[in-house]
């Protein structure tokens, strides 16, 4: 659809000419981004979708040394005035303002672009950008698809950018202290983890079809999903429980934890996948289930496997372990949510909580071993590395955050299909499985297609 000629629909398109021209876009950013040679130079960064979590985008850079938040871009029109009033007010300068991210990336000033965009739209807009030269700061998950996973590591190797993805808990230093923990031995032999992501959430209810609001590009919103006919639940924030744009709270709020889960216990891709569950409770317009329990077996070494549970839950229900209330040196983050990790060990247990504490329990006795509470800055530790040029101080690579990604679609696959699956990393393929594999990828809308080939 056109957006109507708004005043804020004039200035988008004034910016979009300005840029139009200036081409040669991934060489001339490579160039600006290696000129970045001391802390002084300013990183110039291009927010992309900033209705929710982009809004807290904006915020984490604007509080960064020698950090601009140079261009704001979103599909919706309102959304984008508020935002650029904020930034305005915050560091007394209007960012540069686009509703089309190609057009963005032609901006040759711009160093990094920092995504949070709806899930599908994720590696597809982070392969744009990097082919452009630009670094990348990708929401969770970089991922809506097993393909995707596989393209966006191609992609950032191929183009040799900087990409962060945004797994916060990768750059908290309690976190790092209890993955190291572990592997020095502190709960003995790790054997199974639990991540859990249990929250109160309500009914979407059910929503008519409707004209897409006035201000909003729909099919810029669309991009490579199908095009469907627009309605409220399909459009902010509920897009999460709908497969053509989300993965659930699996993939929502679960890939923090699930993430953890695997960097603790050592692990990359799992060979068998079970996931269990369904859409309790509510009659409403959600396609995604609101309750559901993976089972993920990993080869070990000396032949010793090792498993994950993980466990989505909402509305009515129990903390564990702890996790989600007050306890010495650690404040609940939400008293109603259970967002966290279990391991446990030959020698005791572990418990991570949130994004920055964990806690011990060693012995028969369960008695309280080492803790630490300290949550780290993702943001900063992405411009560090957008700086340095060195990939590997990236606290959340690409690599990582595919593997991590392909766990949720490999469940979500075994959930659809009702039943468990095997998965080969070596053929990346569900060994037999033409179905299972066949789900791997979809039929992407033209242009917005995530090429075959990087």
């Amino acid at each position: 659809m056109v957006v109507g000629a708004t005043p804020l629909t004039v200035e988008v398109q004034r910016m979009n000419r300005r840029h139009f021209l200036m081409g040669a876009a991934a060489a001339a950013g490579t160039l600006r981004a290696s000129s970045l040679e001391s802390p002084n130079d300013t990183v110039r960064v291009a927010c992309v979708g900033v209705r929710g979590q982009g809004r807290g985008h904006m915020t984490a850079y604007s509080k960064l040394p020698n950090v601009e938040v140079a261009a704001l871009c979103d599909v919706d029109e309102r959304i984008l005035k508020d935002r650029l009033e904020v930034a305005e007010k915050a560091s007394k300068r209007r960012p540069a303002a686009f509703s089309d991210i190609r057009k963005l990336l032609e901006d040759r000033s711009i160093d990094a672009v920092s995504i949070a965009t709806p899930n599908h739209g994720h590696s597809l807009q982070a392969i744009w950008a990097m082919q452009a030269g630009k670094d990348v700061y990708v929401e969770k998950p970089c991922c809506h698809n097993l393909f995707e996973c596989k393209q966006l590591v191609a992609a950032q190797k191929r183009y040799g950018r900087i990409l962060q993805h945004g797994t916060q808990s990768r750059s908290s230093p309690a976190v790092q202290e209890a993955v190291k923990q572990m592997s020095e031995g502190l709960i003995g032999e790790v054997y199974m983890a639990r991540g859990l992501c249990f929250k109160w959430r309500d009914t979407i209810g059910r929503k008519p079809v409707a004209p897409a609001p006035a201000g909003v590009n729909y099919d810029l919103w669309l991009g490579p999903a199908p095009v469907r006919e627009f309605t409220e639940n399909r459009f902010h924030y509920n897009w999460h429980w709908f497969w053509d744009y989300g993965d659930g709270d699996l993939g929502n709020q679960g890939i923090h934890e699930l993430d953890v889960a695997r960097w603790g216990l050592g692990v990359t891709y799992p060979t068998k996948i079970t996931a269990l569950g369904g859409h309790y409770m509510f009659d409403d317009d959600q396609e995604t289930p609101n309750t559901l329990t993976a089972l993920y077996e990993f080869p070990g070494a000396g032949g010793k496997k090792k498993m994950m549970e993980f466990a989505v839950r909402h509305w009515m229900t129990n903390h564990e372990a702890g996790i989600g209330e007050s306890a010495p040196g650690i404040e609940a983050r939400d008293s109603r949510d259970t967002i966290g990790n279990v391991f446990y060990g030959s020698k005791g247990y572990l418990v991570v909580e949130g994004y920055g504490k964990f806690r011990t329990f060693l012995g028969p006795k369960r008695e309280p071993g080492p803790s630490m509470t300290q949550p780290g800055n993702h943001f900063a530790n992405f411009i560090a590395a957008v700086r340095s040029r060195k990939y590997a101080e990236a606290n959340a690579p690409a690599e990582e955050g595919a593997i991590s990604c392909a766990l949720i679609h490999l469940a979500n696959i075994s959930y659809r299909l009702g039943r468990s699956i095997n998965f080969d990393a070596a053929t990346y393929t569900c060994p037999g499985d033409k179905q299972a594999t066949r789900m791997f990828t979809y039929n992407y809308r033209k242009p917005f297609v995530v090429p075959e080939r990087i």
